[in-house]
């Protein structure tokens, strides 16, 4: 299989990948301390399960009733006075109608921004086994990086299970032929990071989250597959990407050095950019 097609297929998974996260990001992205959402944007229905969209099914048809219904009765009252319009937008939403609320996130976002990183990675990886992890991990820094970004939380069950999950597969990518990378420096690599960023976590608790020690399990152990430069290369990466974006605040005045920003994405991207240095490397 060629690189093109590889990174094709690639594509076409993170596509469909992404087009399953909007109801994760919508339940996980609740400020820290509150429980995971379980109802609908609206507030009218119980969400069930994670994968698929966010927009509520039962809200968009009682919504499609009653915008029907409302022109059928304003057709009706304008043919005797010509005055229903504007009666019903005098006094803001039509009777009946949802509050304002949290605003889902979108598939139109999270499945191109999936196949982008899956088609990256395919690219730089070839056919290697340790291609299939790249592209089960993926989806799931997409999905955190989106939470990260809305509510500034690093869900644990999210987290966690990654570290745990990127450890596991590796584990089986090494006992396959013609994979380019060492599981005990994955493993090494892992803790590692995770201790480093304990420590700033330690040394500042106020600009760094609990939440991105855990991540940073996670990362060290992709970013250790390849090396310890790759881990040099990936968490230098996360630093000046953060410190770029933080700056680039700065500079447009909204905000200082001691406004909080999520850090996770930027943890994420320097580990991609890592992944892709190493893989091309390999």
């Amino acid at each position: 299989m060629t690189t093109g097609v590889l990174a094709l297929v690639a594509a076409v998974w993170g596509a469909l990948a992404g087009t399953l996260l909007p109801r994760a990001a919508y339940r996980f992205a609740v400020p820290s301390g509150e429980p995971w959402r379980d109802h609908c944007p609206a507030g009218h229905h119980p969400v069930r399960g994670w994968l698929g969209g966010a927009r509520c099914g039962r809200c968009a048809d009682s919504g499609r009733r009653a915008d029907s219904g409302r022109r059928a009765d304003s057709g009706r009252r304008a043919g005797a006075g010509g005055t229903a319009d504007s009666r019903e937008h005098a006094g803001g939403l039509p009777e009946g109608a949802p509050p304002p609320s949290y605003r889902a996130p979108s598939a139109l976002l999270l499945a191109p921004a999936t196949a982008l990183v899956c088609a990256a990675l395919a690219a730089a990886t070839g056919t290697r086994p340790e291609l299939a992890v790249w592209l089960l991990l993926a989806p799931v820094g997409v999905l955190l990086s989106a939470v990260d970004l809305r509510v500034q939380r690093l869900p644990d069950p999210l987290t966690l299970p990654l570290a745990a999950l990127a450890l596991a597969l590796l584990g089986l990518a090494a006992l396959l032929p013609e994979h380019a990378g060492h599981w005990r420096t994955a493993l090494y690599g892992a803790l590692a990071l995770g201790a480093g960023y304990y420590a700033l976590y330690r040394l500042n608790p106020g600009g760094m989250g609990f939440g991105d020690v855990k991540l940073a399990v996670g990362m060290g152990a992709v970013l250790g597959w390849y090396g310890w430069s790759t881990v040099l290369l990936g968490t230098f990466a996360g630093f000046l990407l953060g410190a770029l974006y933080g700056g680039a605040l700065v500079l447009a005045r909204r905000a200082d050095r001691r406004t909080a920003i999520a850090f996770g994405p930027f943890l994420i991207a320097g580990a991609f950019l890592g992944l892709l240095a190493g893989a091309y490397a390999a």
